[in-house]
């Protein structure tokens, strides 16, 4: 019985600070645009790629 005088203010306590967290997030605006995210991965990038094989050449060819 002890044990409940233990568990349940630290559950209350993870309780309000899972509850302020989301608050927080509330009015920090992380649900704002909800749409954005779903709709660019939808979309190809249109950038240049990286001239990365450029650096690849110089190297000398790996012997076995």
């Amino acid at each position: 019985m002890t044990d409940y005088c233990f568990l349940i203010p630290v559950a209350l306590a993870l309780g309000a600070i899972a509850l302020g967290a989301f608050m927080w997030s509330l009015r920090s605006g992380q649900y704002d645009d909800l749409a954005g995210a779903a709709e660019r991965i939808l979309f190809e990038n249109h950038d240049p790629p990286d001239d990365t094989t450029s650096a690849h050449t110089d190297r000398p060819p790996h012997r076995n």
